[in-house]
């Protein structure tokens, strides 16, 4: 009979299912109706030493609707951190740990180009009662003339520098949270492994433009007329996240097989959770998909998990993590390996199809989706 629990870092979780930092882990009161429900475990809403900076508007999400107008596929948010005092969250997370001693409470932290300060929220937090620690080093807007979230996940150099002062205090496990809003997403991982991290998050929303409203001429969301870039959400985003975890997931598994991964984006089923692990990560975390779901959704999430192992005969998360990573390859060596087989093709008189001076405008649309098949 497979099983859902496992250990991730140290810390025991009843499923892989983990509330991703945001508006679901925003108060003790949802963080609460989280473990109550039953998820692995839940990353309270990215914290700082001081919230009377943080000034967060109205609207502040954006929806992109499917075809039907009615299902959500994108969301777009230019929420911030959390705008609550730092010493009301303290309170709460020992609280929470007084209402729920074995769930798992992690804390999202966030702070300046400061060692001091980057010092002092780890020690209050651990203080606090907290399991772990991830470091918000990719929020895509806000703060950045702050040097905060992307603004430090972009630069190698500088998040190597401040994970280091992390682990020179931490004494839980601590994950970085990686930015998707970077070129090679495998350099700043390796940096924050490099400084002891003890595992990598990843994605964060993907910075974004929702659209413009045809009627007014203005972006969207609009505040008093005006916008900004967003971060970009829920399940259009999943293609993008699941590249982003195998590239982490295959550096890792060269240069730091023992270090943990949680993947995120657009994860809104079991069968989503279970790519995601096939490609490397060995928890899944789910933000947007509370919000367009609730809380309750942690049990289909579950159900669908678990028969999707028990149809491959996995016993746990751990018999599957990463087994997929083996099928990716280059490019030129898929033109190798299908070189043979087009040559057997051709020579047995059938068309192998394909090339640039094949194409015709008349028979477009048909042509595209032969190549979508083998």
């Amino acid at each position: 009979m497979p099983t859902l629990a496992t250990t991730v870092d140290g810390l025991k979780l009843p499923n892989p299912f983990i509330i991703g930092s945001g508006p679901p882990g925003t108060n003790l009161n949802v963080i609460a109706k989280a473990f109550k429900e039953g998820w692995g475990a839940v990353i309270a809403k990215t914290i700082s030493l001081d919230a009377s900076k943080v000034v967060n508007v109205t609207p502040r999400y954006a929806k992109l609707f499917g075809d039907d107008g009615k299902e959500v596929i994108g969301w777009e948010n230019i929420e911030l951190i959390s705008d609550r005092p730092f010493k009301i969250w303290l309170d709460e997370f020992k609280r929470c740990k007084d209402m729920f001693p074995d769930g798992v409470l992690i804390a999202s932290i966030m702070e300046e180009y400061r060692k001091d300060a980057w010092v002092e929220i780890v020690e209050r937090c651990q203080e606090a009662g907290v399991d772990g620690l991830e470091c918000n080093f990719s929020c895509p807007h806000g703060l950045p003339e702050r040097q905060m979230g992307s603004a430090m996940g972009q630069d190698c150099e500088v998040l190597e520098e401040v994970c280091r002062w992390v682990m020179g205090a931490a004494r839980i496990p601590v994950w970085a949270k990686m930015t998707p809003n970077i070129t090679r997403i495998e350099d700043p991982s390796r940096a924050a492994l490099r400084a002891g991290c003890n595992g990598i998050s990843a994605i964060n929303t993907i910075r974004c433009v929702m659209g413009i409203n045809l009627d007014t001429l203005r972006p969207e969301p609009t505040v008093e007329g005006m916008s900004t870039p967003g971060g970009y959400s829920s399940k259009a985003v999943r293609p993008i996240a699941l590249r982003m975890v195998m590239e982490i997931a295959t550096m890792m598994e060269k240069e730091f097989p023992a270090r943990s991964l949680s993947g995120i984006g657009g994860i809104e089923t079991g069968g989503d959770a279970a790519q995601f692990i096939l490609v490397g990560a060995g928890t899944v975390q789910v933000c947007t998909g509370v919000m367009k779901f609730g809380y309750e959704c942690i049990k289909p999430l579950r159900e669908e998990l678990l028969a999707f192992m028990e149809k491959h005969g996995f016993d746990t998360v751990a018999d599957f993590r990463g087994k997929s990573l083996s099928y990716f390859t280059t490019h030129h060596d898929l033109v190798q390996r299908q070189a043979g087989r087009k040559a057997a093709r051709e020579a047995s008189g059938r068309k192998a199809g394909g090339a640039d001076g094949e194409w015709s405008g008349d028979d477009f649309v048909r042509q595209s989706d032969a190549l979508s098949r083998d």
